[in-house]
């Protein structure tokens, strides 16, 4: 007859972090973004083809893209064209991050693939 040893394991406590100034007056969601990364990223193409092509987008206007690519991700987008006024960015919802840019005149003759989502920002 065959026995089977039977070994139980005690976790080994983890040692008590004390708790920093910094992280005890900042709010949840200032802990969260620092955890989960700052908003979006644009890549170094993007960056580039903003640069090239003079294409500048306010501040309010990364807010108000960074809010509707967190929508559209909730909605099972991963890969969104983004279109404003001046450009049309291309973004990873998936990866919170605007993958390529150009200006509306460049885009009215492209085609853009692998694209299951469409934002469309409207100017104020």
């Amino acid at each position: 007859m065959n026995k089977i040893n039977q070994v139980y394991h005690q976790p080994l406590p983890l040692p008590n972090k004390p708790k920093t100034e910094s992280t005890q007056n900042q709010s949840f969601k200032s802990v969260l973004q620092q955890v989960a990364g700052e908003g979006i990223k644009v890549s170094k193409h993007a960056q580039k083809r903003l640069d090239e092509r003079g294409i500048h987008i306010s501040d309010q206007q990364w807010s108000q893209i960074e809010n509707k690519m967190s929508e559209a991700k909730q909605k099972g987008v991963t890969d969104s064209a983004i279109v404003t006024r001046d450009a049309v960015l291309v973004a990873s919802t998936k990866n919170d991050t605007i993958v390529t840019a150009m200006d509306r005149s460049e885009a009215s003759d492209q085609l853009l693939t692998n694209i299951n989502g469409t934002i469309v920002l409207q100017d104020d």
